[in-house]
């Protein structure tokens, strides 16, 4: 019966992971539509079609294994699966265009491909000599990685999924009761935001294909740009403001999206994290300008532009640039550093440890502090304001940020260390793969095409960890391992029964 019923299982995991091949299959046609803006070569056509065509017939055949039972659901590590599988397979397909085209080598290919969904924005492709249909298809990558591939396959079909597949890709706030409504209100604010961003960037003068790119790179928070100098090539003021306003929009709680939305500013502006990340830019801001920027340019107009830019940027884990830090005081590589570390907002686009955890951190050693002052039979719950409203913090939700956060630390200790084995400095190797970890996509002069195979795997495994989180993944090979002892329990029983008989 045992056996019977983990087969039944993963043929339900297999079938949704189909669903999600289906879509990735029919984005991967969409990049067809480059011949649209001219720049395009027929081996694009051949590849996408191909690559397209096979996900969408692969995925079909998978999804027949989907029971139509309205009562089943998926449990957290069952959700875990799926969204592991889907990505792998994601960033495996999504790589075969860069490397069929002889553009990049296998590992370069599957860091591109890594780089893309966990819209992380680090890049080996030289966007000069690449078409159009590549350059959309990166973008594409970061659109599927921003909205989470589980997401999107949630507002996209109908079926009992339950809550176990939301949670799985790092996202716990319902914004409404219903999980697959909550999954198509996600989607809505997210296209809407980059249609909007589409309309103002082709506005301020940028191309329709330029302003499409862009604005997915920044809603998504990803990075991806069609320009070597990123958005420091246009050096307006008006396309850098626009960004800014996305970027922020990008690292948001989609939950508190939705809230301004409903016209429910007061609530929003209770939020503790929202409060935390307008405390860090009135912080961060003037010491980058005054102590990082201003040394350079000798203006304050400009250094404040090039500092709020960055700034913003940094923390948002979007990865945009108008300027190299290369000779950046060490405040101002400090800063942007711990941005990086921190990142950006829970349930968003961002990566990074996530303002919400650190809020929370810092706010529980105030709250021990003021302990002291209290007498011993006092009884006082501590809380936070969320977009659902106020949250109270237990002890159990600390512990889990607290393994979140050392596995975090351990993770950049082992990455930076192996970068430092490959002969890079101390400096470029912290701001690298704090850069991978938190997915921003801001360099330091490490990711490049002479990189080492060692350094380019290493970046890729930290931009994947960082993206799906690590109790998600460790969830997901526990129930493997759980699984494949059960799975071997009956054979090794049901041979046992043969020898007596």
């Amino acid at each position: 019966m045992k056996n019977i019923y983990l087969r039944n299982r993963y043929n339900l995991i297999l079938g949704y992971c189909g669903v999600v091949f289906i879509i990735i299959g029919i984005t991967l046609l969409i990049p067809l539509s480059s011949v649209l803006f001219l720049k395009y070569e027929l081996i694009d056509i051949f590849i996408f079609s191909i690559l397209g065509i096979f996900s969408i017939i692969l995925g079909s055949l998978l999804k027949r294994n989907i029971n139509e039972d309205k009562n089943i659901t998926l449990n957290f590590q069952e959700g875990g699966v799926i969204v592991f599988i889907s990505w792998i397979y994601a960033i495996l397909i999504g790589a075969l265009p860069f490397i069929i085209k002889g553009q990049l080598t296998f590992s370069q290919g599957i860091f591109e491909a890594v780089s893309g969904f966990t819209t992380t924005g680090l890049s080996m492709v030289n966007v000069l000599e690449t078409s159009n249909a590549i350059l959309l298809w990166r973008s594409i990558m970061q659109f599927l990685g921003g909205a989470g591939l589980a997401v999107i396959m949630l507002s996209s079909i109908i079926g009992p999924l339950g809550i176990g597949l939301y949670n799985a890709e790092a996202r716990s706030d319902m914004l409404v009761p219903n999980i697959k409504n909550s999954a198509k209100t996600i989607m809505l604010i997210y296209s809407g935001y980059i249609l909007g961003g589409i309309i103002l960037y082709y506005l301020a003068g940028m191309s329709m294909f330029d302003s499409i790119n862009h604005s997915i790179a920044a809603v998504s928070t990803g990075g991806f740009s069609t320009k070597v100098e990123s958005i420091g090539y246009y050096n307006s003021i008006s396309i850098e403001f626009i960004t800014i306003l996305l970027m922020v929009l990008g690292t948001i709680n989609f939950g508190a999206h939705l809230l301004i939305l409903k016209g429910k500013f007061k609530t929003f502006f209770k939020i503790g994290e929202l409060r935390f990340m307008f405390f860090l830019f009135l912080i961060f801001i003037p010491l980058v300008t005054f102590y990082a920027v201003l040394p350079i340019y000798n203006s304050l107009a400009k250094s404040f532009r090039v500092a709020i830019f960055e700034v913003v940027s940094a923390i948002s884990t979007t990865g945009f640039s108008t300027t190299t830090y290369f000779n950046w005081t060490s405040l101002g590589y400090f800063i942007l550093l711990l941005s990086m570390l921190i990142g950006g907002g829970t349930g968003s686009t961002a990566g990074g440890i996530k303002q919400y955890r650190v809020y929370i951190l810092l706010k529980n050693l105030w709250w021990e502090i003021k302990k002291m002052t209290y007498s011993k039979k006092s009884i006082k719950e501590n809380s936070i304001y969320k977009p659902e409203g106020k949250v109270y913090i237990d002890n159990n939700f600390l512990n889990e940020i607290i393994v979140i956060l050392s596995g975090y630390i351990l993770t950049y200790t082992i990455c930076v260390t192996i970068l430092l084995t490959q002969g890079y400095t101390l400096k470029e190797s912290m701001f690298e793969i704090a850069s991978c970890l938190s997915t921003v996509g801001l360099s330091y002069g490490v990711t490049s095409i002479e990189a080492s195979n060692i350094t380019v795997w290493t970046m890729s495994f930290a931009m994947f960890l960082g993206r799906l989180e690590f109790l998600i993944i460790i969830s997901t090979f526990i129930k493997f391992y759980k699984d494949v002892k059960k799975i071997n329990l009956i054979q090794n029983n049901k041979k046992e029964s043969n020898t007596l008989y």
